[in-house]
């Protein structure tokens, strides 16, 4: 076996490539603009099937280091936090505690299913959390902190479990998405929002003038966004309040866009805002590109079998809550179906999935303003507090 690294420089270029590749594939063939598939699941997803094919027919290995994947998610959500205003959030508290609490129900649904599985083909029953909340809701970082446990519980292929379902969830995520909302959108004859100026990115077809000043403000906004943000997390570990670090770039871009219209008493300018979604939408894109090329997909093979069944009853369990469950309770409006297409990124991929789902959705249709706040707020914050305590439940009885 053959392995070949490449840098950190040409897999970041390689990823521009790709992102180029399904930008212009979006452009070019409408279906995929009418269900809303994100445009970095096809160059990313593209490259991992070709890293698999050089894998299987020429026993060669090509690992990319994707060390600068993790700083585009924070500049992202610093930009999420700038586009945020406190009316919105205020407008969001119910919302966010009932899309909170169906969350926390999912999970435990999630993880139901995936015991169940594993007692069916007679496994061990624990095996099946590793293909439940574990992979799916927590990620690769979450599967390989609960690996050990497993491992000393008897479990070996826990990890190797715990990663192929994420790999499959990630997948599913970005592919249910988009046509859960439109489905929705659709049936429901939903008025999508008539504003343009997106939370991310800009809408399909629509020509944008950003100058000089609008680019190197947004950009010095966002950086001031992340070293405040690194300062307001070791505040939250000072306090023994672990959390992933895009949340503090969150709360400091919320606390940074906010004060600073206070404090100038006005609005930051359309040049600014255009900056900020731009800027946001190329540092997603890129992240998500990055995590779709990385995988190895051919890490499913040896427990394809319970993967499959498995896999094939979460995304169903995925689509029917979020269609019959999610809508109706967050309000059976356009906010709720875009909060919807957010929602199958939650519960199969991670929060990169959740959003890119949702900005699909919005630049398809129009801004769903209150749906970029809720969003990563359940995702970033409560629903790892509470799958972490759901989990525990689960391995104590």
């Amino acid at each position: 076996m053959q392995i070949i690294e490449i840098d950190g420089f040409i897999s970041f270029t390689l990823a521009i490539v790709l992102l180029f590749i399904g930008k212009f594939a979006t452009q070019r063939y409408k279906v995929l603009q009418k269900y809303s598939i994100p445009e970095p699941v096809i160059g990313g997803f593209l490259c991992a099937i070709v890293v698999a094919l050089l894998y299987a027919f020429f026993d060669l290995t090509l690992e990319f280091d994707l060390g600068i994947r993790d700083t585009l998610l924070l500049y992202f959500f610093a930009g999420i936090g700038l586009s945020a205003n406190f009316k919105t959030l205020i407008s969001g508290g119910k919302p966010l505690l009932v899309l909170t609490a169906l969350a926390v129900t999912y999970i435990v649904l999630q993880n139901i299913v995936g015991v169940s599985i594993a007692s069916i083909l007679g496994l061990e029953p624990l095996l099946g959390l590793m293909a439940g909340s574990i992979s799916l809701i927590g990620g690769v970082g979450t599967t390989m902190a609960w690996s050990p446990t497993f491992t000393e519980m008897g479990m070996e292929s826990a990890a190797e479990v715990g990663l192929a379902a994420n790999t499959l969830g990630l997948i599913s995520a970005c592919l249910v998405g988009g046509p859960i909302s439109n489905y929705l959108i659709k049936k429901h004859r939903l008025t999508p929002n008539s504003d343009h100026d997106l939370d991310i990115g800009v809408c399909h077809n629509e020509t944008t003038k950003l100058d000089h000043f609008g680019y190197l403000y947004a950009w010095l906004m966002l950086n001031l966004s992340l070293i405040f943000g690194y300062f307001i997390n070791i505040g939250f570990e000072t306090i023994g309040l672990q959390l992933p670090m895009f949340v503090a770039c969150l709360i400091a871009g919320i606390l940074i866009g906010n004060g600073k219209s206070l404090l100038l008493k006005k609005n930051k300018s359309e040049n600014a805002k255009l900056g900020h979604a731009l800027i946001s939408d190329i540092c997603l894109g890129m992240f998500l590109t990055m995590a779709l090329m990385g995988l190895q997909l051919w890490q499913l093979q040896s427990t394809i079998a319970f993967l499959t069944l498995v896999m094939f009853f979460q995304v169903l369990l995925s689509i029917l809550f979020t269609v019959w469950i999610v809508f109706r309770f967050m309000g059976r409006d356009y906010e709720a179906a875009v909060i919807s297409s957010g929602f199958g990124g939650i519960t199969l991929g991670s929060t990169a999935t959740a959003i890119v789902n949702m900005t699909a959705v919005t630049q398809q249709h129009g801004a769903a303003h209150k749906a970029f706040i809720i969003v990563p707020l359940v995702c970033g914050f409560f629903i790892d507090i509470a799958n972490a305590l759901i989990i525990n439940t689960f391995i104590t009885f």
